[in-house]
């Protein structure tokens, strides 16, 4: 209690000097074509944080090992990212924290074939796979191992750079299945005709539910600790800008899900890859709450411990300390 309440005293006074210190020339968020990066995009947009620089800008990150490299380089302020790679960064010595988990169901399988709703149902299938190593892949080894496959014999997978990649082999029958995370299920199945159902069969299906996978195998609520936003650098150590940030990222977290459509235009305005109608799409289906990092640390210590059993080296070798857990709550 009475180091809570040293910290509310230290971010009060902080408030202070900041609101009559001259803002800082730049605050950088930067995201990728990810439901994760949408209340970052109305962050910018509606001016929540333009009080603490001259300049809040946003910029896209395409694949993991450039979001390292803006991690280790300090060339964003806050960084979302999935879990692991920020535990990842933390243990290697890092100046990243983790603010919140936002994302706690993104992630599907799209397939050509009805009916496929269990990890067995792709034994002997070939599938777009992107981010090798990374969140989507180790996901889906972890819960294809517990099923009883083996991925090197029992599965063909077809790694790609990036889930664009992986959504441009679909839509080019090239393969059959992908393993794909919002808005890039929305915009398979809108770029296909097959959202909404069309009046003949579709030629794209939601296939495998991820997190439904992920409640059946261990016995949980049907959701997993993904994704979510840490604050790298200076920006860790900024009592009122971690307080700032957590604040405005909930709050524009609510107007997009209340807001799906405008959401959508506001969105492709930064990601032009994206269709709007997709983006609004997958706020309806996409499972987001902004819930701070130490609320959501035993989910997150859930998810390590299975990712440290499998291969140490993706959290970095072991369970991150307290310093990892950014504290911004009010």
């Amino acid at each position: 209690m009475i180091t809570r309440l040293l910290y509310l005293m230290c971010a009060a006074l902080l408030w202070v000097g900041a609101a009559q210190a001259e803002p800082r020339q730049r605050l950088l968020l930067a995201g990728p074509l990810s439901a994760v990066s949408n209340p970052l995009i109305h962050m910018v947009e509606s001016g929540a944080l333009a009080d603490l620089a001259e300049r809040v800008e946003f910029v896209s990150w395409r694949d993991p090992d450039q979001l390292r490299l803006m991690a280790l380089n300090g060339q964003a302020d806050v960084l979302a990212m999935p879990v692991n790679v920020a535990a990842n960064l933390y243990n290697r010595g890092a100046p990243v924290a983790l603010l919140n988990v936002s994302t706690w169901g993104l992630l599907w399988m799209v397939s050509r074939e009805p009916g496929l709703t269990r990890i067995e149902d792709f034994r002997g299938k070939e599938i777009a796979m992107p981010f090798r190593g990374d969140m989507p892949d180790v996901l889906f080894g972890l819960l294809a191992e517990r099923a009883g496959l083996n991925p090197r014999q029992d599965l063909t997978l077809r790694y790609v750079a990036n889930p664009m990649d992986a959504l441009q082999l679909l839509l080019m029958r090239r393969v059959d299945h992908a393993l794909l995370a919002e808005p890039a299920v929305s915009m398979a199945l809108r770029k296909s005709g097959s959202f909404p159902l069309s009046l003949v069969a579709p030629e794209l299906y939601r296939s495998l539910d991820i997190q439904q996978a992920w409640g059946l195998s261990f016995q949980r609520a049907p959701r997993i600790a993904q994704a979510g936003i840490a604050l790298v650098g200076a920006a860790r150590e900024d009592a009122v800008l971690a307080a700032r940030v957590a604040s405005a990222y909930a709050d524009s977290l609510a107007w997009c899900q209340a807001n799906a459509e405008a959401c959508g235009q506001l969105v492709v305005k930064h990601l032009p890859a994206l269709l709007p109608e997709a983006v609004s799409d997958a706020m309806a289906v996409s499972q987001m709450q902004a819930m701070a990092a130490p609320d959501a640390r035993p989910e997150v210590e859930f998810l390590f411990e299975q990712l440290q059993a499998r291969n140490p080296a993706l959290i970095g070798g072991k369970l991150p300390d307290d310093g990892f857990y950014l504290d911004a709550r009010p």
